[in-house]
């Protein structure tokens, strides 16, 4: 046993200087060397989380988000006589594809009681008003709204602004879910959103993505106004033909915009989708449910965009200047008597801010004078022989005042939607008419578009009487309100008599 217990002992004292030796190098590796790459003993830190993404919590807000937006987002059938139309592409086919298949040359009017567009709209009252965009109810002769329901209504257009691509409409009913107006200057790039609408017929469609850019602008509207003001909020959410209108939400269900177009070649989602800030559309709504129209302010200025190195180089090559390219807008020409001009502004000037907004291109400054209301004060940063100075201007309406107009307010061409120019004798007796007057500025959407008269046009009666200035017209539609005939001449020389209703 003694014999045994002898020969055991070694084996013994090897165990305890080993355990010794393994309790030593955990307790120096703990505590000396605590930072090293071979620290395998750490200890545990409770700040530290495992890099991979928990989607339990941002999931909720977007199930809460969705329940509470799908409701209040509608789908809106256009019904129209597309032979009655402008020949121009429609926004919509170019920028949400056709509807009905096919690109929009192999288009084929459709059958009877068949929409010609579909798209999306926005309940923003429980009384019925829809925000949508002007291009998805762009010359309609009737407006059907569905809910998400499947109840259908046929809609009012209340009114309309091409400079946005921003349209209210109204149905009579009432309890109605809708959204509310969240502060879209709040936005911030890289935010989770939601894209809600009926994208390629399929109702009630949500997707998600972030804000990827905020304040884009892909020059769109330019093709529908002569002063369009672009703005966009950017987003990856997947938006497809059927969306234009629709909500983009943030993960509290508030309206952040309005889904209005993608950039692709395909008139298919690549990647980029771009909505009309809330901010801006709720002031656009408000102005059309208060006055009938919307107030906008004007500086009184003719710019150059600086960004814009074509511009600029054009504008060298025809002027024989040398203006460089860079951030802001030059000023080409300041109006008379317009804001500008009364603030001390003058041709040569370089705008850099509107009040907290940097303007760095033309679009930075057509959104924060556009989206002010005539009356309204700005203050403006310019740049002069390189010395920064700030002013502040009083904005006023194209016809240089400085007061809110209502409807009843507007000048006839104004109403229509045209400027008219007398003929020469010699060019009505070169071709054997009796009266005439030549169509100028006709603005997209106005009651002149829609019956098919574009800029250089021959008017040559309204409502089967002779015109041969601005004046004749002024005083057969000044306070009328009924039905308008209109004969004219097109670039083919031949007549045509078409009407609308008053506005």
């Amino acid at each position: 046993m003694k014999n045994t217990l002898k020969k055991l002992i070694p084996y013994a004292l090897v165990g305890v200087m080993s355990g010794a030796t393994t309790i030593g190098a955990y307790t120096y590796l703990n505590v000396k060397d605590k930072d090293s790459d071979f620290n395998y003993f750490a200890p545990k830190n409770n700040d530290a989380k495992y890099a991979s993404f928990n989607m339990t919590g941002v999931g909720d807000d977007f199930v809460k988000a969705a329940k509470m937006t799908v409701p209040a987002v509608v789908s809106i059938k256009n019904f129209s006589n597309r032979k009655d139309r402008p020949s121009q592409q429609d926004l919509f086919e170019q920028f949400f594809g056709n509807p009905f298949g096919g690109s929009p040359r192999q288009q084929q009017t459709p059958p009877p009681n068949m929409p010609t567009g579909m798209g999306s709209g926005v309940i923003i009252s429980p009384d019925g008003y829809i925000i949508s965009n002007n291009h998805v109810i762009a010359g309609a002769n009737k407006l059907e709204v569905v809910l998400s329901n499947k109840k259908s209504y046929v809609a009012n257009l209340v009114g309309t602004d091409p400079t946005t691509d921003i349209a209210l409409l109204k149905i009579e009913e009432k309890g109605l879910p809708y959204l509310n107006f969240a502060n879209s200057d709040n936005v911030e790039v890289g935010q989770w959103v939601l894209a809600v609408g009926n994208p390629m017929g399929l109702n009630s469609t949500v997707t998600a993505g972030i804000v990827s850019a905020k304040g884009r602008s892909i020059d769109l509207l330019s093709q529908q106004s002569r002063t369009p003001i672009e703005s966009f909020i950017q987003t990856d959410a997947a938006i497809n033909p059927g969306n234009s209108g629709g909500a983009l939400v943030d993960p509290n269900g508030e309206l952040i915009g309005i889904n209005s177009a993608i950039s692709s070649k395909t008139g298919y989602y690549e990647g980029y989708g771009f909505a009309v800030p809330s901010n801006l559309a709720r002031k656009v709504v408000e102005d059309i449910k208060k006055f009938g129209l919307v107030q906008r302010g004007f500086l009184g200025v003719i710019p150059l965009d600086l960004s814009d190195q074509g511009q600029v180089a054009a504008f060298n090559q025809q002027k024989r200047t040398n203006i460089k390219t860079g951030d802001g807008v030059y000023l080409v020409e300041v109006a008379a008597k317009g804001g500008a001009e009364d603030a001390g502004l003058r041709s040569g000037d370089i705008i850099t801010k509107v009040d907290n907004t940097v303007v760095s291109n033309y679009y930075d400054l057509s959104f924060a004078v556009g989206s002010k209301r005539p009356g309204d004060k700005v203050a403006v940063t310019y740049l002069r022989n390189g010395k920064q100075n700030v002013v502040n201007v009083t904005l006023k309406d194209q016809k240089g005042g400085t007061s809110v107009r209502t409807k009843a307010d507007l000048t006839v061409s104004e109403r229509i939607g045209a400027d008219f120019e007398p003929l020469s004798d010699k060019f009505k007796t070169d071709y054997g008419l009796n009266s005439g007057v030549i169509a100028r500025n006709v603005q997209e959407g106005s009651e002149m578009a829609k019956i098919g008269v574009v800029d250089n046009y021959i008017v040559i009666e309204v409502n089967g009487k002779n015109v041969n200035s601005q004046k004749d017209v002024d005083k057969i539609l000044q306070g009328y309100t009924g039905n308008v005939q209109i004969k004219f001449v097109d670039e083919y020389g031949r007549i045509t008599t078409k009407g609308f209703k008053m506005p």
